[in-house]
């Protein structure tokens, strides 16, 4: 692979995961609680939250169904480690403050339990995110067209999604745990998942969590959004970090309607 091709990829490998986890969101019994005070305390994080096993597929609120146009934009980002620790990109990331970017997502709604699907206990159909068609959409804005070749989402499994990239090189990303609250008129979830970049000479390990919380407006849904990135046990600076973030992002949402 030209190193060229390679440097961009690793600048752009956070941005590419903080977008995907957009769309890997979770449904469940919420109330107001800690995710709404952790997001409140950005940039004072000090260690993970604990978080349950991440199981089912992942509905959203009937009101982020349908089409959609994204627009993206970092507003600030903090080093807590630095200069001792700071993750990979993060120093580029920094020219990216109040960059917007945009591609179009869907939402739609299923009628019936599919395989890997959570079971719906009622007749009423339920929101999800087109998952394939919204992490190619973002991963092509963020990388471009001709780096992009897909996104796959596991039959078996719709917390698993891989994007394959050119040069035979993959990028997996696994949710392993989330939680939702409801505060307000705000849906807010926190996530967490493992990603693996394969292709170079040795994987790639990341862990991100990522907090978004939603707000229904009548120009379409805001949000705001952190992400924490942690060093993954492979890392050999693990031990080090105890478990907390070497890098936090925050981003401001929009989504525009464009279906009809």
């Amino acid at each position: 692979m030209p190193r060229s091709l390679l440097t961009l990829l690793r600048r752009r490998l956070f941005w590419l995961t903080l977008l995907l986890t957009v769309w890997l969101l979770c449904s469940g019994q919420a109330q107001a609680g800690p995710i709404a005070d952790r997001l409140a305390a950005f940039p004072n994080w000090e260690h993970k939250t604990a978080l349950p096993a991440a199981q089912g597929d992942l509905v959203y609120p009937d009101w982020l169904r349908g089409e959609w146009q994204l627009t993206s934009t970092l507003v600030d980002l903090a080093a807590p480690l630095a200069p001792d620790l700071v993750s990979p990109g993060f120093e580029s990331n920094q020219a990216h403050l109040g960059e917007p970017v945009t591609c179009p997502v869907r939402f739609v709604a299923v009628n019936r339990p599919s395989p890997g699907l959570v079971p719906i206990v009622t007749r009423q159909p339920q929101t999800v995110a087109d998952r394939a068609f919204n992490g190619l959409s973002m991963a092509r804005a963020y990388l471009g067209a001709a780096t992009v070749r897909a996104v796959k989402v596991d039959p078996s499994n719709p917390n698993r999604q891989i994007t394959l990239l050119r040069q035979n090189r993959q990028l997996e990303s696994t949710v392993t745990a989330r939680a939702i609250e409801t505060a307000d008129d705000r849906f807010i979830t926190v996530e967490r998942f493992q990603q693996v970049f394969r292709g170079g000479a040795i994987p790639y390990f990341n862990e991100v969590e990522t907090t978004t919380a939603y707000r229904q407006i009548d120009q379409g849904v805001v949000a705001d959004q952190v992400t924490a990135v942690y060093l993954s046990p492979q890392d050999p600076d693990f031990l080090k970090a105890q478990n907390q973030p070497v890098a936090l992002y925050r981003y401001q949402l929009a989504l525009a309607p464009t279906g009809v």
